[in-house]
């Protein structure tokens, strides 16, 4: 029997087939799956905010942040066997939800969350295979471990396959 892992905003999880991973409400979000092809062992963080230096907050949720969370998932990962060598991401999300008028930077919540995540996987070498992210529309997204296939339903526009 396999089981949809749910994963909440602000939060990460891993996993390993046949379960699948879910997670809802990606707006200006962004939906990061990392895993490892040979070992299947797979993850993934719902990301909410850029930078953990940004929080005021006295206890930091490091699933929060695009910096903390992709390190904190890839040290789950590697605990449960995954290989650092072998990681591949799949990304979607980042949104922007709404128009303002002053253009500010701090407004653009999505696309400051895509460039933070891309940064992140970056620095941390692993290659990101296929990407839907911006636009004006919120996300569900779930990864199928055995395909490697992220599938994406979008508000208004059905669904996507990455």
């Amino acid at each position: 029997m396999s089981e949809v892992i749910k994963v909440g905003m602000a939060d990460l999880k891993v996993a390993t087939p046949p379960n699948t991973i879910r997670t809802s409400g990606l707006g200006s979000c962004v939906g990061v799956v990392i895993y490892d092809e040979m070992t299947n062992v797979f993850g993934m963080a719902h990301i909410m905010l850029p930078d953990s230096s940004q929080s005021k907050q006295a206890t930091l949720n490091i699933a929060k942040y695009a910096d903390s969370a992709i390190k904190e998932l890839i040290k789950q990962l590697l605990s449960q066997g995954a290989r650092a060598f072998s990681l591949k991401a799949k990304i979607a999300g980042g949104a922007q939800m709404f128009t303002f008028q002053s253009g500010s930077d701090l407004m653009r919540i999505g696309p400051r969350n895509v460039e933070a995540v891309k940064l992140a996987l970056k620095q941390s070498k692993i290659p990101i295979l296929a990407e839907d992210v911006g636009g004006k529309s919120g996300r569900t997204i779930e990864f199928d471990p055995l395909t490697k296939t992220l599938h994406i339903r979008t508000v208004n526009q059905g669904t996507a396959a990455i």
